[in-house]
């Protein structure tokens, strides 16, 4: 079955599933999109409750690092974590998280703020955010200490009957459960939903093309944007002023503008540009570029007909700790004499089969996956060394390994009738951390417009 071109352009080619989809629209309204985020340690930051006891081992006992949780109702994590960081009068970068929530949805999530106070952080008042402090812990928060998120969903305007609905749920869940879990892609708000277009400007800055990957991300507009943004982002285009520019973007494109204040003052400094940005974000550029590529890995290891829980000849696989999570740090290859033993370990879940995420120092498969993958790698104008090394480049990482499946737990499913037009459903499910909801719901829904159905 084919993709949608929203799709193809970040490397989603094709589904794991050929069930019918049930169609329908998400986050029509922000509650329709709930996100709590799940701690190693079992804890759950919840959108409403009470607050969880001895989180991380969180004691009153004044500490380096502050614990809370943050709960946001359609905000951006990273300028969620502007804004308190504004109110409590200090560096952003000393409130750390374990990951970025969507958007477009109501999240809870944890946060370590560096040298924060209690009554400090109950103080906090910025409109759609609420920070409540749990305790002191003795480190920061990182992706170390995540281990996944519980998603609450209500999909709207399914045009089918509830039995089709049901049926092809239903089928669609059996094939996903014979493919070992959701195929493993990074979702579309990796790479941006109305413009997706994060990738390009990473592989900009892997080639040390900073003046064009600067305008890319300043000018290069997109049709599903909003109209006065798309418009300021041409006139940019076609004249290069950066101060008109700054009067004519929307104040809500706030990274845009950081950035061109920046070149209004210093109009061939690119690289000055991107470094006024958050840390995160200037990540984010990079890691996007290496999520498309493994991406396309996926997709093609797909299309070729290879199992996603089933191991060929050169492909690496990783074992599985006691959480679920896969230990991606360390690996082996398959051989022609370990494929048959392998096969039965990922057949009772302690091991899954992973692919390359292409870093400065790439491994990549061999056999007949490493012969694709670098096929692919030559086609994205990669070298098969590895990512170049440059001021920005660096933030990247060494690359790695993502398993190609990521397991459903936890999935509810309930239709309702909706008294507006066809049927509605609310699911629930958990996915380990650093997997894409939005991955699991299109091999449901298959949308031919992913915008146009909340993607």
């Amino acid at each position: 079955m084919s993709a949608p071109i929203l799709d193809r352009k970040i490397g989603i080619e094709t589904y794991v599933t050929k069930s019918p989809g049930i169609g329908g629209v998400i986050k029509k309204e922000i509650e329709d999109f709930v996100v709590e985020e799940i701690l190693v340690d079992g804890s759950k930051a919840q959108v409403s409750g009470t607050l969880p006891a001895r989180v991380l081992g969180s004691t009153l006992q004044r500490q380096r690092f502050l614990l809370c949780v943050l709960i946001k109702r359609g905000w951006d994590t990273l300028i969620a974590v502007k804004n308190v960081a504004k109110q409590l009068g200090i560096d952003q970068g000393r409130i750390q998280v374990a990951g970025i929530k969507d958007a477009r949805a109501v999240t809870a999530q944890h946060v370590t703020i560096e040298g924060g106070e209690f009554e400090d952080a109950s103080r906090i008042y910025v409109k759609d955010i609420s920070l409540q402090p749990v305790g002191y812990v003795r480190e920061a928060l990182s992706a170390y200490y995540l281990r996944g998120n519980c998603f609450s969903i209500r999909v709207r305007g399914m045009l089918r009957s509830k039995s089709i609905i049901e049926e092809h749920t239903t089928q669609a869940m059996q094939e996903l459960e014979n493919a070992g879990g959701v195929p493993n892609f990074y979702g579309h708000q990796r790479f941006g939903t109305t413009r997706p277009i994060t990738h390009l400007v990473g592989k900009e800055i892997i080639h040390g093309n900073f003046e064009e990957a600067a305008m890319l991300f300043l000018a290069l507009p997109s049709p599903d944007e909003h109209p006065h943004g798309r418009q300021a982002r041409k006139q940019l285009q076609e004249t290069r002023n950066f101060k008109q520019a700054l009067d004519a973007f929307p104040k809500q494109l706030r990274f845009e503008r950081v950035m061109l204040l920046h070149l209004n003052e210093n109009p061939s400094d690119f690289l000055g540009a991107f470094h006024r940005l958050p840390l995160k974000l200037q990540e984010l550029f990079v890691q996007a570029h290496q999520s498309f590529l493994f991406n396309r890995f996926l997709s093609a290891r797909l299309a070729h007909c290879y199992a996603l829980n089933r191991a060929i000849e050169g492909d690496f696989v990783v074992g599985v700790e006691r959480s679920g999570l896969p230990m991606t740090r360390s690996a082996r290859m398959v051989s022609s004499q370990s494929v048959a033993a392998v096969n039965e370990q990922l057949k009772v879940g302690k091991l899954r089969v992973a692919l390359p995420i292409v870093g400065l120092r790439p491994k990549l498969s061999c056999g007949a996956m490493g012969d694709i993958e670098r096929e692919i790698l030559l086609r994205e104008d990669i070298p098969l060394s590895g990512l170049r090394v440059n001021p920005l480049s660096f933030v990247c990482g060494k690359g790695g390994l993502r398993a190609t499946v990521a397991p459903i737990q936890d999935f509810v499913f309930k239709v309702v009738p909706n008294t507006e037009i066809g049927w509605e459903a609310d699911l629930s499910f958990t996915l380990q951390r650093g997997c894409y909801a939005t991955a699991f719901l299109r091999e449901i829904m298959k949308p031919e417009k992913p915008l146009e159905a909340g993607f």
